[in-house]
């Protein structure tokens, strides 16, 4: 099995272990212990020491992991890497029990800025979070995963809406509420859920008192098309980018100083106490920086890489791109310009990561969204601003972004890796400016 295989293996497998934000931290702490990574408590005080390796977790969402390289951190710098462990979803209402014709329902919100059409006629999963109450009157919480189909969302019959495929506007209050069963009775949600954590092995449960659960497509990422050439995943957006940054984390220089940023709502613009516009990196970074000058010093040899993922250009709908900067899939990672700063791309940085890519033979790419369309934006401008590094939007190119599955090239993460890993092994992050 070559080098990319592997690596798209544990790719799949990381996709289909993660169907919410909680989860995806969760199964990354797994592996960075594994390799070696210690906990820090926030509440307790920090003693780091060189060539050590730690993470730091809020709201079980959001992560820093970062390693102590040998060398000094002022004169160095950090190497930064940021993702977004949050993607597009349907989220279950606090008191979401719809009773209708025999049916049992749950209303759901949506969450960022979800394609919405593909959610019907799919077999749906449920995943989160569950705080309970205990026997002993204790407050717990939990990680729920249901992988079986335990709802739908079905369409309406193109016999009794002609114009379907003309038009077909969602309404997420009336169209989206979930099938869950059918049943006369008065099903209650929480206690189905309680129910559901016992046969899971948590006996414990007395009440389930509260819940942040999203239902996902049980259809696993997969390798596709006639030669593999494709992967086909829900939450490519943004997951594929916490793997790539994750992989290259853990396979850099013991002599650089690294961080790995995996925040939360982002699809929901990261104005969060756990986002890339609240405080959790910079009071990470602070700490271990130590006094202010020391901070600043830092924060002028450093630099922060936002990987996220890039629009390719869809062959069906050509029109979409400027002509010249339309990504292909397998045709390596995008660097992202946008002069109006929603990816905090500069000719320094993107200099610096063409460089890499040619070191590394890995082909690179532009995106520059059409003169007469709205851009979309990433973390990157939101942790230039916050800490005044240089910084630089680049991704993977995908289809269907938002969709409930999305498809990227099979080569592209690999050389993504590549080229992330060379960059956390920098002596220097100068760009000539």
């Amino acid at each position: 099995m070559s080098d990319m295989q592997k690596f798209n293996d544990g790719l799949l497998s990381f996709l289909d272990q993660s169907p919410t934000p909680f989860h995806a931290v969760d199964t990354m702490l797994k592996r960075l212990r594994a390799a070696g990574f210690e906990v820090l408590d926030e509440r307790e005080e920090w003693k780091l020491k060189p060539g050590g390796r730690y993470f730091v977790v809020r709201n079980g969402s959001s992560v820093v992991a970062f390693c102590c390289g040998q060398s000094n951190l002022q004169q160095r710098g950090w190497r930064m890497v940021g993702a977004h462990t949050d993607s597009p979803n349907l989220k279950v209402k606090p008191n979401p029990e719809l009773h209708r014709h025999g049916y049992f329902q749950v209303g759901v919100e949506v969450y960022g800025g979800a394609l919405l059409n593909p959610w019907f006629d799919r077999d749906l999963g449920l995943a989160g979070r569950v705080n309970y109450e205990n026997a002993k009157g204790e407050l717990c919480s939990c990680l729920l995963n249901i992988t079986r189909p335990v709802g739908l969302i079905p369409s309406l019959a193109i016999h009794l809406d002609r114009e379907a495929n003309n038009s077909h506007a969602v309404n997420p209050q009336k169209d989206l509420p979930v099938v869950l069963l059918q049943s006369a009775d008065k099903e209650d949600f929480r206690a189905l859920i309680a129910t559901e954590l016992a046969t899971q092995g948590f006996a414990d449960v007395a009440k389930v008192l509260d819940y942040e659960l999203s239902f996902y497509d049980c259809q696993q990422a997969a390798l596709v098309g006639w030669n593999g050439d494709f992967i086909a995943s829900a939450r490519l957006d943004n997951l594929l980018s916490c793997f790539v940054g994750l992989q290259a984390l853990l396979n850099s220089d013991a002599n650089s100083h690294t961080v790995l940023v995996c925040n939360d709502h982002e699809e929901v613009g990261s104005q969060s106490a756990v986002g890339a516009q609240g405080p959790m990196l910079e009071s990470v970074l602070r700490r271990i920086a130590g006094d202010e000058v020391s901070w600043q010093r830092t924060m002028a040899n450093s630099m922060m890489i936002s990987a996220d993922n890039a629009h390719g250009i869809h062959p069906n709908f050509s029109d979409r791109h400027d002509a010249n900067h339309g990504p292909l899939l397998n045709a390596g990672p995008v660097i992202k310009n946008n002069v109006n700063q929603r990816y905090a791309t500069n000719s320094g940085t993107s200099s610096l990561f063409r460089r890499l890519c040619g070191d590394a033979a890995v082909p690179v790419q532009s995106f520059v969204v059409r003169s007469d369309m709205a851009c979309g934006s990433t973390v990157g401008p939101l942790t230039a601003a916050a800490i005044g590094v240089k910084t630089l939007d680049v991704g993977v190119p995908t289809f269907a972004m938002h969709s409930i599955r999305e498809l990227a090239g099979s080569q592209d993460a690999y050389n993504l890796a590549k080229v992330l890993t060379a960059y956390y092994g920098l002596e220097s992050a100068d760009t000539g400016d």
